[in-house]
């Protein structure tokens, strides 16, 4: 098991004052009641923490080219996940459909002409996130498109803590010592993709590109970390961002 030390490492303890503080200055109703939600404290432990996973789907990886085109998320902790609790959506990007993105996951044009915008669906998300930790596999796409997509429907943006199982995954297998080793030996980094990092842990292949099944994926995989590497009672700052 790793140690509570990996508190230090953090940025944990600064989530509550900037939650605080976008509650107070928030203009949107949404918004403001998103970020006065009951949020779980720092030293929560994260056997006790109530966990959300969340998978979004984009028309390509460019922030400033690219737009949502589907929303999945599953609420859940480290006990169970009810799965009739899961949530889906697809929504009309900002930005048209390329060849591409339809290809790689499987939204078509004639389904997103008649989806909603994502600001008539926000309310539902929001409602659904607030006050749990959320997790993502390579928060460098949750973070800055949903940011993004707020701040163009709404005009303030959106952040809060997060727990990234791909970086979960670096810190086992790029930072390590023995990935140092690897390097040294010219051989390949060990894969911290979805699929990849599943099977590491004996968990089955699912079909990718799929908001709800990654979202699902996601959770699992979590919940397998946890399991053969971190204490339950160790505090959820020590694993979010």
């Amino acid at each position: 098991m790793l140690s509570h030390r990996l508190t230090a490492r953090s940025q944990g303890h600064e989530w509550p004052s900037y939650l605080q503080r976008r509650a107070a200055e928030a203009r949107a109703p949404v918004l403001k009641a998103f970020f006065a939600a009951d949020w779980p404290a720092p030293e929560t432990p994260i056997g006790e923490a109530p966990l959300v996973a969340l998978d979004l789907e984009t028309t390509g990886l460019d922030v400033q080219r690219h737009a949502i085109v589907s929303i999945g998320l599953v609420p859940f902790s480290l006990q169970r996940i009810p799965l009739a609790e899961r949530r889906y959506w697809v929504v009309r990007p900002s930005r048209p459909l390329s060849g591409a993105s339809v290809a790689y996951h499987h939204i078509t044009h004639s389904e997103v002409a008649g989806a909603p915008d994502l600001e008539s669906i926000l309310p539902e998300l929001l409602e659904a996130l607030a006050g749990r930790v959320v997790v993502v596999h390579f928060r460098h796409i949750e973070r800055p498109f949903l940011d993004e997509a707020v701040k163009a429907r709404l005009g303030e943006g959106i952040r809060f803590p997060m727990i990234d199982t791909m970086s979960l995954e670096a810190r086992l297998h790029r930072l390590s010592l023995w990935s140092r080793l690897r390097r040294w030996m010219r051989r390949p980094p060990v894969s911290i993709r979805l699929g990849d990092s599943r099977r590491r842990y004996g968990l089955p292949d699912y079909q990718g590109h799929h908001a709800m099944v990654d979202a699902l994926a996601t959770a699992e995989l979590l919940q397998a970390q946890v399991a053969r590497h971190y204490d339950p009672a160790l505090p959820v700052s020590a694993l979010w961002t």
